[in-house]
């Protein structure tokens, strides 16, 4: 039996693109999550932001359509979608060390939700944030 990339107690959350052409498992052990307004993040997702939650690339595998991938950027860094409808699954970031899962495309819940607002500073200007998470004006503030 294969061993499992994460560790035992971790929860498997399953999520999958809208056509369902495209399916993974994921570890419901996510590093943070938040809420992500870079422009780059808004044009990706056609919305005012991205919410995702990030985790090391090894806890995330694809379980179905791999060959239905499209990936637009480089191996390390990338968006990852599926190429029949176009829903956005995750990016790839860091160097290809961790990967931003769309929360949308996820069926099960996480345990995880998102905790701040992040890159705000180039927010859409047409979108107000009501919530009382905190916001940054850039990444790692």
């Amino acid at each position: 039996m294969p061993r499992e990339p994460w560790s035992a107690g971790d929860r498997a959350l399953v999520g999958r693109c809208g056509c369902g052409t495209v399916a993974y498992r994921v570890a419901d052990a996510f590093v943070y999550a938040a809420n992500c307004h870079c422009s780059r993040c808004r044009a990706a997702t056609g919305s005012a932001f991205k919410a995702f939650a990030r985790i090391e690339r090894e806890k995330l595998e694809l379980t179905h359509g791999r060959d239905s991938l499209l990936v637009f950027g480089e191996p390390e860094l990338n968006d990852t979608r599926c190429v029949v409808c176009g829903s956005l699954l995750f990016s790839v970031v860091n160097q290809g060390a961790y990967v931003h899962v769309a929360l949308g495309s996820l069926v099960d819940t996480p345990s995880i939700r998102p905790a701040e607002h992040i890159l705000v500073g180039s927010k859409a200007p047409w979108f107000e944030i009501t919530d009382e998470l905190p916001q940054f004006e850039k990444y790692g503030d």
